[in-house]
């Protein structure tokens, strides 16, 4: 069984765990197997836009060097915000010498210095390149051919460029995945639109009027759910719709899903792993539809 390391994150093992079980079942059926990385930090959750700002990468570095320490040389993770993150210090310390010797300064002396080596992929990305979409779909037991589902990126899978895992104008890598398991891709222009982020801490308001936008378009163009990659998109478009309600009460809500979640539905495996009572909006009629 193939092996690579995981990088987990911290929501994963909390309010998202949803996530991250679904996702180590579908890479078991896969044949491929999450490691996870020992000792692993707070990816540092945003990516320091200061240029002489290092010490908010050392978070990173730290997570670099363990992968280091393992004889490895890239891992791959699932939430959006920690590969953005990760990708762009791994991406800066890797090829800047002088940040990273300047980095290495600030590490514990019994530490090793981080050769500047280890890269990141996406898990996204190691379905499409390396496990394949063809492979998906002859595991596949339970096509989705009843639902239609809207894929949302967001912007940390996407931007900036040199992060991005696909066309950020015109990405196709979730509407790949939604067919091969089966299911109708909905037309939706706001699939790369931001969710309203941390904003969702002081300016409620603000996302409530994303979360409507964004869903509400979905809506228009016939989607049962919406796919998603991010904890705090999932937040944001799932959990906040019961704002949307108490501020518009015509509202229609949808179903959010995390994208392993669909994909663990389609291989048939056993909806416990998917832990559906961590979603606001109910995901039973989905179920349903696919058995």
């Amino acid at each position: 069984m193939k092996e690579i390391i995981y990088y987990p994150g911290c929501t994963l093992k909390n309010t998202a765990k949803n996530f991250e079980d679904s996702a180590l079942a579908c890479a078991e059926e896969l044949g491929f197997e999450l490691r996870e990385l020992k000792n692993w930090y707070c990816c540092g959750t945003v990516y320091s836009l200061t240029s002489d700002d290092l010490m908010h990468h050392i978070a990173t570095v730290r997570n670099l060097l363990r992968v280091q320490e393992e004889g490895e040389d890239r891992f791959t993770t699932l939430c959006s915000m920690c590969y953005n993150t990760l990708k762009r210090s791994s991406k800066r310390i890797n090829e800047n010498d002088d940040d990273r010797e300047k980095i290495n300064s600030f590490m514990d002396e019994e530490e090793n210095d981080y050769e500047g080596k280890v890269d990141i992929i996406h898990y996204l990305q190691l379905l499409r390149d390396e496990i394949g979409f063809d492979k998906i779909k002859e595991k596949v037991k339970k096509p989705l051919k009843s639902l239609k589902l809207a894929p949302y990126y967001g912007c940390l899978l996407l931007r900036p460029i040199e992060a991005a895992i696909d066309d950020p104008d015109s990405p196709s890598i979730l509407e790949d995945l939604i067919t091969v398991m089966g299911g109708e891709v909905a037309y939706f222009p706001f699939k790369n639109e931001c969710c309203g982020a941390y904003q969702t801490v002081s300016e409620v308001d603000l996302v409530v009027e994303r979360a409507r936008n964004i869903i509400g378009n979905a809506k228009r163009n016939g989607a049962d759910a919406l796919l998603v990659s991010c904890p705090l998109c999932a937040f944001n478009l799932d959990n906040r719709q019961k704002n949307v309600l108490e501020k518009y009460t015509d509202f229609k809500g949808i179903p959010v899903l995390y994208f392993t979640e669909a994909l663990a539905l389609a291989l048939g495996l056993d909806v416990e792993v998917c832990h559906f009572d961590l979603h606001y909006q109910s995901i039973e009629e989905l179920v349903k539809e696919i058995e």
